[in-house]
């Protein structure tokens, strides 16, 4: 067969596995997401039959992480968190400190190195916006209006403050290449660059295009990744939290909510890539010897960040259902696998915690997306039985 024609049969054979795996996902009752690292797992060089070529697989995934965080960053909206919900605006960051430090304490005992178990720690202090999302968006869903309204809030207070302490620590991590003081100058360089572009001359552009259909749609996404990729090349920032600056530059201007509706089927099908992506990294040899590691992850997540969201959703008087919000926060999302990688590149984190992270994400997301249904539902004028 054509060396030209291979990686375009795979890229599609990869995409339609993905989408019978995700189905069969969710007639089980199951996100889509399980499907896609499953379907990872069978191209992986760790299990018998057909590799799919990594490097092209990565590249088309380090897209989909980019547009999907480009996505999140626009989503952001903090003049509409403060109105509606400003109690999340306090207790979704505490909840990601005392989450970050609990499980870096437990790390440490564990054995990790501080800046190792500091951002494995952050790991499991942040959950997936992704999940989120489709938690409030299901058919099967149980949550009332309130509770969903305050799970988008805390998910999005939970990537804001996870990409500012994620910058600290992996400029930390990489100390010997850049002091702290250098990556911040690098950080605060590409943020005014981002506001520039993204907030001044990206908003003018597309108003300039709003009824080219196809322009906008190129320009929205072109924007997402040169300015990821201009803050990786010139300024040393992770490709995942350029696009997430660079998304939330542009997120109060009156295009961005038509940018991020145009973005979301275009950027889907990468996000797709991205997790089958991350599914051929799983080595099942190791899965044994990343048992120890695995559990500790989730328990970390029961103790260290369901149980703390559950006591500040009731301490901050939220108007939602405490302990159903807390459950539909407990899993290890999308980010964790950037910063996990991260950790591996670095040589901070081995093979074995590697596969016990993404074995983590990948429970604790099935776990969550069933569980957030089964919490108990109050009667119509009953108060629920956590604020009784």
């Amino acid at each position: 067969m054509d060396a030209q024609t291979t990686p375009i049969l795979e890229i599609g054979l990869i995409l339609l596995a993905a989408v019978a795996a995700g189905w069969i996902a969710r007639l089980v009752h199951l996100p889509a997401i399980v499907g896609y690292l499953a379907v990872g797992l069978g191209f992986s060089p760790f299990t018998p039959g057909y590799v799919a070529d990594h490097e092209q697989l990565e590249l088309l995934a380090d897209v989909g992480v980019v547009l999907l965080l480009f996505e999140v960053g626009i989503e952001v909206d903090l003049g509409r968190l403060r109105r509606d919900h400003g109690a999340v605006l306090l207790a979704a960051p505490a909840q990601v400190g005392l989450s970050t430090a609990i499980a870096a304490i437990a790390f440490l005992v564990a054995g990790l190195e501080p800046i190792a178990a500091a951002l494995v720690g952050l790991c499991v202090a942040l959950s997936s916006s992704v999940v989120v999302v489709n938690i409030t968006l299901s058919r099967r869903r149980t949550t009332d209006r309130a509770t969903e309204e305050s799970l988008l809030g805390w998910a999005v207070m939970q990537d804001l403050v996870g990409v500012g302490l994620a910058a600290i620590l992996i400029s930390l991590m990489d100390a010997r290449n850049r002091s702290l003081g250098e990556a911040a100058l690098g950080l605060a360089g590409f943020a005014i660059v981002a506001v520039l572009a993204a907030r001044l001359l990206l908003p003018w552009i597309l108003s300039r295009l709003h009824e080219e259909h196809d322009l906008f749609l190129i320009t929205s996404v072109g924007s997402g990744l040169a300015v990821a990729g201009l803050g990786a090349a010139l300024f040393g920032v992770p490709l995942a939290l350029a696009a997430f600056v660079g998304g939330l530059a542009v997120t109060e201007s009156h295009e961005a909510s038509e940018a991020r509706r145009r973005l979301r089927p275009f950027r889907d099908v990468f996000a797709v890539l991205f997790f089958v992506a991350i599914g051929t990294l799983i080595d099942p040899s190791k899965v044994v010897l990343a048992a120890p590691w695995i559990a500790l992850l989730l328990g970390l997540v029961v103790i260290a960040k369901v149980l703390p969201s559950w006591v500040l959703a009731r301490v901050a008087k939220l108007d939602a259902r405490p302990l159903q919000l807390a459950v539909g926060l407990g899993q290890i999302g999308e980010f964790s696998f950037v910063l996990a990688s991260i950790a591996l590149a670095a040589g901070t984190i081995d093979g074995v915690l590697f596969t016990a992270i993404i074995a983590a994400v990948a429970l604790s997301i099935a776990a969550s997306s069933i569980a957030v249904r089964l919490v108990p539902v109050p009667a119509p004028g009953e108060l629920p039985l956590e604020a009784a």
